[in-house]
Parts: C-alpha cells; sequence; structure tokens
C-alpha cells in the first residue's frame, strides 16, 4: 500500500509538472526561439544528447526552434591533425585560407551535418543550412580590429549583415528545425568565418525572435561571480547595466550581457543564459515558472 500511495505521489506531482508547462506551451507556440550552441556543451555527448531532445520537444509542442552553432574546439583539433597552428587575435581565430578550408570542412559539414543527423534520430526533422547541397542564409562583410590606430587583418573572417528570413521561416513552419553554422558568404562569394554569438543574435534579430537562448558553461548571470548559488533569475537593461558598474557583473560575462541588451533593443522579446551542461536545461528554462538560468528583458 506504501508503495502504490509513493507512487500515486510521484505520478501527481508529474502532473503538476506538465500543467505549469501548459500555460508556457500555450503561449509560446508558433514563437520563434534562437538556440546558440557551442563551448563545451558541442563536446559532451551527453549533454548534447540531452539539448537535442529538448529542441525535438519544443518544436514537437508547437514552438519554432531555429539553430545556430559554432565548434571551435573541433576546428582547433582538426587545426592540430593538419599540423597547422591556430592563431588567435583578441579572441577571434586568424582565419588564412588552410584555416579556412578546415573551418568550412568541419563547422559548416560534419559538426552541422551532424547536429542535424542526430535531431532526425531523436524524432524532429531538421535541415542543415551549409555550403554544401543546402541553402546558405548567413551573409555578410569581412572585418578588421583596431589596435592603438592600427588595423589588424583577421583573413577570411567576417561579420554577418543579412539573413535570408524567408528560407528560415518557411522551414519553420515545414515544422523542420533549421541548423545554421557560424560561417556567411560575402557579395563576392568569398566564405568567412563568424564568432557564433554574434550570427545567433543576427539571426534572432533578423527573424524577430521571442526568445534568443545562450547555452553556456555558467548558470547565468551571479550576484557573485563564482558562488552558483547567487544566480540572478530576472535582469532588466538597468538593473544588468548597474550590476556591471558596481563590478558585480565581470570578465567575459560583460561583452555577453552588453551584445544581450543592444540585441533586446533590436526587437528581440527576451534573452536566456543558461548552463548547457544542465540536464534538460532548456525545458526548464523555458517551461517551468522560476527556470534554471538568468533571462535578460529589455524593461
Amino acid at each position: 500500500m506504501l508503495l502504490g500511495s509513493r507512487f500515486l505521489e510521484d505520478a501527481i506531482a508529474k502532473a503538476d509538472v506538465l500543467i505549469e508547462a501548459l500555460g508556457w506551451i500555450r503561449q509560446f507556440r508558433d514563437k520563434i526561439t534562437v538556440i546558440k550552441l557551442g563551448g563545451s556543451v558541442m563536446e559532451d555527448p551527453d549533454a548534447l544528447r540531452h539539448l537535442l531532445v529538448d529542441i525535438v520537444f519544443m518544436e514537437t509542442v508547437g514552438m519554432r526552434p531555429v539553430v545556430v552553432h559554432g565548434g571551435g574546439a573541433a576546428i582547433s583539433r582538426a587545426m592540430d591533425e593538419a599540423g597547422i597552428q591556430s592563431h588567435f587575435i583578441k579572441g577571434r581565430r586568424y582565419t588564412d585560407d588552410e584555416t579556412l578550408a578546415i573551418v568550412q570542412r568541419v563547422l559548416a559539414g560534419e559538426i552541422n551535418e551532424h547536429i542535424a543527423a542526430r535531431i532526425e534520430e531523436f524524432g524532429g526533422r531538421a535541415m542543415p543550412l551549409n555550403f554544401g547541397n543546402q541553402a546558405n542564409v548567413l551573409f555578410g562583410e569581412r572585418i578588421t580590429l583596431e589596435d592603438d590606430g592600427e588595423t589588424i587583418d583577421l583573413g577570411h573572417v567576417g561579420q554577418v549583415t543579412r539573413v535570408d528570413r524567408q528560407v528560415i521561416d518557411n522551414l519553420c513552419y515545414a515544422g523542420q528545425v533549421p541548423v545554421i553554422p557560424s560561417m556567411c558568404e560575402s557579395t563576392d562569394g568569398e566564405r568567412l568565418n563568424v564568432n557564433a554569438d554574434t550570427a545567433a543574435m543576427a539571426v534572432a534579430q533578423a527573424l524577430g525572435a521571442e526568445k534568443l537562448v545562450f547555452l553556456s558553461d555558467v548558470n547565468g548571470v551571479r550576484m557573485d561571480a563564482d558562488d552558483p548559488d547567487s544566480l540572478v533569475h530576472s535582469l532588466n537593461d538597468a538593473e544588468a547595466r548597474q550590476m556591471i558598474h558596481s563590478g558585480q557583473i565581470t570578465a567575459g560575462m560583460i561583452p555577453k550581457v552588453e551584445a544581450c541588451l543592444h540585441t533586446l533593443h533590436q526587437g528581440v522579446g527576451k534573452i536566456h543564459i543558461i548552463d548547457g551542461r544542465l540536464r534538460h536545461s532548456l525545458l526548464l528554462e523555458i517551461y517551468t515558472n522560476l527556470g534554471v538560468g538568468t533571462e535578460i528583458v529589455a524593461q
């Protein structure tokens, strides 16, 4: 009898979770969420599997997930195997002709196709949007850096200036998950390596996304950077800027939060920073009342 009682309590608890999720499922039906995959999540097969299952769930219940991904660690490994040394300038990979060939093969080829294939394996439908047989949807131009008045060439490195929204919209409304590598093409056909965070922001802005989710190695913005339990669940523009000013947001989180604030003012509804290594972090963030990361809103 005791076992039966516990089973019944567990079943009711699961039903409560479904009821809690119901409101969010209805609110976000037919809304686009851009998900940026990268970092250590891409290197952890279990974490990646759970995230892709979450994405299949999102599409199944009526959301429109769009995946934008990087693949820096895999590119570095491929370069090591080829005997090519990786060279970074202010956090950006210098991309000469040899490096570009590896970036295109690994990022726009192997990783892009692998993510789409795994989504299909888990019961979803996905379309890899790379430079192969499928359409490329990111277009842009070369960028350089400035340092003490000196222009620094980064090689085949660019920024996104145009997103082919129609292709992405058509795929979403056909029930497919677009999978987009962080590369773009210039007007003269040059392939360019793009920072995955900025590529995801460009896609979210172009689509007017309801949400943009960054999968990080930390659980979000914290009152104390070294204390995971000091997570700030929700921030608006003024609060985020105050935390930057006071030094609570530090180091690499500063440019990410500043870029998030800029993106919010370009029409994206909310931006979420969550720990992608946490099992089913996407579902917990989107379909529960409290969430597991930090949501940043304009007001």
